[in-house]
């Protein structure tokens, strides 16, 4: 079922994309803002009971909706597993900007580019050339296909039903919302970072996989250390890697993460090769592209094993 659900659901984002910031992003900043005026009193065990609220409280809630659908029409519980799956992935959350991006720089029109990126990484972006511009923009879809598509897919075959996509994106809109509140935020932080700790090292086995997979390994062992955000130095280091460029010179969500940059103590980029340019931008969207194939056919497997198993 996870298989048909993605097929929906990636057919339902070509025909209508959802709009993230208002159906997703703007909602959840006002549920945790809601919590944080009432809790956020500095203490670190007043975080872990606003996670609890927030993110929790809400999955049971979903979790006994989509046992009773179950028991009553299978059907109904397909239905909210692509509801949940259409609100939670993000096949386009990259796609559209980085499109643009890439044509921008094609016509050599770098202020087009660099406002862009501005607008899509929530943040002013400084890259006075081509190949800044495009080693942001690569940079940023490989965090972005991996928080908003291979990290979700990942929970969502995981845990039951909707349960996982649900959890890790409330979760990561927790952790965009709360991490500047200092020792109150910090759970929100951990909490992330703990579901991110095994989807990161999946996304980069996938991207080595469908990559160079001796450079991909050795950029993640030698360069993932050198970002503050330890899911992302991973994902990136090793797109680095199988794509054979030099990144490193601006962290994805760095407003999310003000200290995501580079440590200072390291300096130099992260990966082998070339440096990036606008060719590399399209070798990166057929590393992505590769990696969703890949995920489309271990979920049919997955399904296929599922059947075998209980074929009554």
């Amino acid at each position: 079922m996870s298989f048909f659900a993605l097929i929906v659901v990636f057919l339902l984002e070509q025909l209508q994309p959802l709009d993230y910031p208002r159906w997703i992003a703007r909602p959840m900043r006002a549920w945790t803002a809601f919590w944080a005026r009432r809790m956020d009193a500095g203490k670190y065990q007043q975080g872990v009971l606003g996670a609890v609220l927030t993110v929790f409280m809400p999955l049971l809630l979903l979790g006994v909706a989509y046992g009773v659908l179950y028991r009553v029409s299978v059907a109904l519980a397909f239905l909210l597993d692509v509801l949940a799956l259409y609100l939670t992935l993000g096949f386009r959350q990259f796609s559209h900007f980085y499109t643009d991006i890439q044509l921008a720089l094609r016509l050599d029109d770098v202020a087009r580019a660099r406002a862009l990126l501005s607008e899509w990484r929530g943040e002013n972006v400084t890259a006075n050339d081509a190949g800044g511009a495009a080693r942001m923009a690569i940079e940023t879809a490989l965090a972005s296909a991996h928080r908003h598509v291979f990290a979700v897919l990942l929970w969502f075959v995981l845990l039951p039903g909707p349960l996982g996509a649900v959890l890790y994106r409330l979760s990561h809109l927790l952790c965009e919302n709360w991490h500047a509140r200092g020792e109150f935020g910090r759970f929100s932080r951990q909490l992330f970072w703990a579901l991110d700790w095994l989807p990161a090292r999946v996304t980069a086995v996938v991207f080595a996989s469908m990559g160079n997979f001796v450079d991909a390994f050795y950029c993640w062992r030698r360069y993932a250390t050198r970002w503050y955000d330890p899911g992302l130095g991973i994902v990136i280091a090793s797109g680095a890697g199988a794509l054979g460029v030099r990144l490193g010179l601006g962290v994805p969500e760095s407003a999310i993460w003000p200290d995501a940059n580079r440590k200072d103590s390291d300096s130099g980029d992260s990966g082998i090769g070339e440096a990036a340019n606008v060719e590399f931008m399209q070798s990166a969207v057929g590393l992505v592209w590769r990696a969703i194939v890949l995920w489309l056919l271990l979920l049919l497997l997955l399904g296929f094993a599922r059947l075998a198993a209980y074929p009554s």
